[in-house]
């Protein structure tokens, strides 16, 4: 990721602070693992924006390189008129710090006056329509809690980039039984999101055409049984597995598919005997966003959360309290969790049980279970209504809390701060039963993108 940095200027104000802000915010930037994009020095006084004609300068320096967001960094007051002129057609999230200013350094040839200047500068965006993003009014670059707006920042960027045009696959019709996952293409195409629909009828028949001795299928076969424990597994139904793995892939590829949700039952286990499971899990690890029981809605909060983490992320059921604390519950699903999010190795394909029972033996091969790994999460969910895509999100965290090994699919218990008022709020206002996770602590970023920049709605569960 690269941010281009810019540097305010007011020459009533001490431009000795110009250069040092320079040398402070590339190395501070830098040293996150970023790369950054200076204006030289020569091309404007100090190679600060100051005046509109330098504004233009830096804007046409823009035009003539590729960036991911911009910081603007105020060392004294700056001036709003040359900030505007140079990043109103910017295109990217900004992020605006300003240096405070320090008791003993109050003189006129110290004092910064940027905490003032900062408000100029939003003022102005704010008159343009310029979306930007201020986590903290004014803010040393040095700091620690700088380094973590910057890494933030970095989030919101990933997100925003990466959600502005995107396709979301939807394979098979909506589960049958679950009216629950309803959605309106034309509210996500209002955001630029688009759906390609894709029958099961054509998945079904470019896997009966396809041989066993396929390189693509024994490539397939192989990261599969490299990528979890498929000791269990039987022959014929790994190849079907193999085999759905590969044709998801080619229509990934030629419908440029961001993320999908696929109708993960009843055909699979009533014709191949398998569940999708398996390839959804390898699909989310791979970083390509995709929801169980076309869920597209919650396919699209995965990617959005695995932009803001650069993780994988998964779609689980909101599904057991657990024991009589209301601020914990069991989150699970059947087997599509990535492997990043659970314990190391605790991975292996399974039948799974409600198809063994309602459909016969050997109908439900497929499910990676497993138990997810504690740590921070954050979690999402959408809906469409009216028109609109609404989101609801938060976080928390997994525990160690036990589960017994009895319980099937793969799961863990979540910890999240007055869970019950929230989960009364997702369910009073028309959510689903599914909710999208990932790890880390996201939550500040993941809702600057969605609602300065992607213009999102949000459900406040506070």
């Amino acid at each position: 990721m690269k941010f281009a940095l810019m540097f305010g200027n007011r020459g009533f104000f001490p431009e000795s602070l110009i250069g040092k802000a320079r040398e402070q915010m590339v190395g501070v930037v830098e040293s996150l693992g970023y790369e950054t994009l200076v204006m030289p020095k020569g091309m404007t006084k100090y190679g600060a924006v100051e005046t509109r004609q330098d504004g233009e300068i830096y804007a046409e320096f823009l035009r003539e390189n590729e960036y991911d967001g911009v910081i603007l960094s105020l060392p004294n007051f700056g001036d709003e008129n040359g900030a505007i002129a140079a990043l109103r057609d910017a295109g990217v999230p900004i992020l605006l710090q300003a240096y405070p200013d320090e008791i003993g350094k109050m003189d006129f040839a110290h004092r910064r006056d940027a905490y003032c200047g900062k408000l100029s500068v939003m003022d102005v965006f704010y008159q343009n329509g310029l979306a930007f993003t201020s986590f903290s009014h004014v803010m040393n670059p040095l700091s620690d809690a700088f380094a973590k707006e910057v890494v933030d920042f970095a989030a919101v960027c990933r997100v925003v980039n990466g959600m502005k045009r995107i396709n979301v696959g939807a394979i098979g019709a909506r589960t049958t039984a679950f009216k629950t996952i309803r959605f309106d293409e034309i509210a996500l195409q209002k955001y630029g999101i688009n759906t390609e629909t894709i029958d099961l009828s054509e998945v079904f028949a470019r896997i009966d055409a396809m041989d066993e001795t396929d390189g693509r299928v024994i490539a397939k076969r192989k990261v599969l049984t490299g990528y979890t424990n498929c000791s269990e597994l039987p022959k014929d139904k790994l190849m079907s597995i193999s085999k759905l793995g590969v044709v998801l892939d080619e229509i990934i590829e030629e419908y440029k598919l961001d993320c999908i949700a696929i109708r993960c039952w009843s055909e699979f286990e009533m014709y191949l005997g398998i569940t999708p499971c398996l390839v959804v899990s390898q699909l989310c690890e791979r970083g390509i966003a995709a929801g169980c029981e076309l869920d597209v809605c919650n396919a699209i909060s995965m990617r959005a959360l695995s932009l803001a983490a650069d993780l994988p992320a998964t779609c689980l059921d909101w599904n057991n309290n657990y024991t009589d604390d209301t601020d914990k519950c069991i989150l699970f699903h059947c087997g599509p969790v990535p492997k990043t999010l659970m314990v190391a190795n605790s991975g292996y394909v399974t039948q799974h049980k409600m198809f063994q029972k309602a459909l016969g033996e050997g109908t439900g091969w497929g499910c990676n279970e497993g138990r997810i790994d504690k740590g921070d999460i954050t979690f999402a969910s959408m809906k469409t209504q009216d028109g609109k895509m609404v989101f609801y999100m938060g976080e928390g965290e997994f525990t160690d809390d036990v589960i017994e090994k009895e319980f099937f699919g793969v799961c863990g218990v979540a910890k999240i701060g007055d869970l019950e008022k929230k989960i009364n709020i997702i369910g009073k206002n028309g959510f689903i039963h599914h909710v999208s996770v990932t790890r880390g602590k996201k939550g500040r970023a993941l809702a600057e993108a969605f609602t300065t920049y992607l213009k999102y709605d949000i459900q406040e569960l506070e």
